[in-house]
């Protein structure tokens, strides 16, 4: 009895560890220009993160350092369009041969999350951004509304990247 329990579970075990397909590298855009990517963003949409609960009208603003870094500053309305502001700043810095489109950014000591760049407009009007395991996503832009088309289109493009769009949510802005 216990060997055929150890057997199913072992079953079980290697069907998870072999049974799925794994997804193929996360690939970011070639080249960002910081000069060009720093100033306001407004967030369009997002995979919903217990650190933004409850955010509204949501920005991310980022400021190259003379120091090298970029500086981050977050803000956000709780609960409503007019609710409390709520901010957060940290610091970005880029991973050495990526484009400049893999950041690293710490909010808190010593805790750092990637930051990659996957879709951004040429024109730097809009941009997509997330993490290599795919659990986490925002699309930006530099309005606070994005036409349907062009946020349909990067939905595509972050699909065939392996992202499951069904988990994004709209932010809403003023």
């Amino acid at each position: 009895m216990i060997q055929k329990m150890m057997q199913g579970i072992l079953g079980a075990g290697l069907m998870g560890l072999f049974g799925c397909a794994a997804q193929p590298p996360l690939e970011t855009v070639q080249y960002v220009d910081l000069q060009k990517y720093a100033g306001k963003w407004y967030e369009i949409a997002s995979f919903p993160t217990r650190f933004q609960a409850g955010c509204q009208a949501t920005t991310a603003t980022y400021t190259l350092s003379p120091e090298g870094h970029v500086v981050v500053e977050n803000r956000c309305r709780r609960d409503s369009l007019n609710g409390e502001l709520s901010y957060i700043n940290g610091k970005a810095w880029v991973e050495p041969n990526s484009g400049n489109a893999k950041l690293k950014v710490q909010f808190f000591w010593p805790f750092r999350g990637k930051y990659w760049i996957l879709e951004l407009d040429p024109e730097y009007r809009y941009a997509a951004v997330g993490h290599p395991n795919r659990e986490y996503l925002w699309i930006l832009c530099r309005e606070p509304k994005m036409e349907a088309a062009q946020f349909q289109e990067i939905c595509r493009n972050l699909k065939a990247k392996g992202f499951d769009i069904n988990r994004l949510v709209l932010t809403p802005q003023k």
